[in-house]
């Protein structure tokens, strides 16, 4: 039998207010006490709060505050991930973020998501897992919805709500964001 917890991260109904999970939140929302308010700067102490909120992180992993996110376990990121203020990471299932990427201030992203039938939404939650691959950059103020992939190499633009599979090397824009051209890395680097 699977605790609500492994029913959360594999994508399936599960109950939210379940004590194991409230007492997950509630840890994290400790360490992001610490971290917004007591901290505030990226001290070494900051560094430590990070490394226990956020365990599956590369090097070079760094969160301006302040971040807000659900449990911090299902955040993994690859080398040189940068988070700038105000990001809100929802991360009921797992988010995947490759390595050098940046999210600009107030990105969002949320894996949790509830069911269209009103009677079953009054009791259970469930989640879709994003994914954003490697040497992205992700605009100011734009939503990524739970289940989407962002390719390697995109770049998303400030305030777009990303409701779709973004391919790679894809500039994409507005909302619902739509790619508006390919990305050439090796002629835009020679200009």
């Amino acid at each position: 039998m699977k605790t609500e917890r492994e029913k959360m991260i594999a994508g399936e109904y599960y109950i939210a207010g379940h004590p194991d999970l409230r007492k997950d939140r509630t840890n994290a929302k400790k360490l992001l006490h610490r971290l917004n308010i007591t901290e505030y700067r990226v001290t070494k102490k900051a560094r430590k709060i990070i490394a226990e909120l956020i365990p599956n992180t590369g090097e070079n992993f760094y969160i301006e505050p302040p971040f807000f996110c659900d449990y911090g376990y299902n955040i993994n990121c690859g080398d040189n991930v940068y988070f700038n203020v105000n990001c809100v990471i929802l991360d009921c299932a797992p988010i995947n973020i490759g390595s050098n990427v940046m999210l600009a201030p107030n990105v969002q992203i949320y894996t949790a998501t509830h069911p269209l039938d009103a009677e079953t939404r009054k009791t259970l939650h469930f989640a879709e897992g994003v994914t954003i691959g490697d040497d992205c950059w992700i605009g100011g103020n734009s939503v990524i919805c739970p289940g989407v992939t962002i390719g390697n190499g995109c770049v998303i633009g400030a305030g777009s709500v990303v409701t779709k599979d973004i391919p790679d090397n894809s500039l994409a824009v507005g909302n619902p964001a739509k790619v508006i051209r390919k990305l050439n890395q090796e002629s835009e680097n020679n200009n």
